[in-house]
């Protein structure tokens, strides 16, 4: 199976992930506030330089104040 950094789920994920937080009227820094992380760490997950286990997932989900099950259903919809 070949690395998911640069297949094409990855990158909707990306997108799904920086759409989420710019239509929430946030920014880079302020999701990394509400996780306790950097902001260099939402810039390298919006950016594909780093990919995110599900833990991180629900964590960004909730930080976005989105439901992950909603946001994990669009994924696999692609929509």
């Amino acid at each position: 199976m070949p690395k998911s950094i640069r297949t094409l789920h990855q990158r909707k994920l990306q997108e799904l992930l920086h759409r989420t937080r710019v239509d929430q009227g946030l920014t880079q820094q302020e999701v990394a506030s509400r996780l306790g992380r950097p902001q260099s760490f939402v810039a390298k997950y919006e950016g594909g330089e780093r990919r995110l286990d599900v833990i991180e997932f629900v964590q960004i989900a909730q930080a976005l104040s989105v439901d992950p099950r909603r946001m994990f259903a669009e994924l696999l919809d692609g929509k």
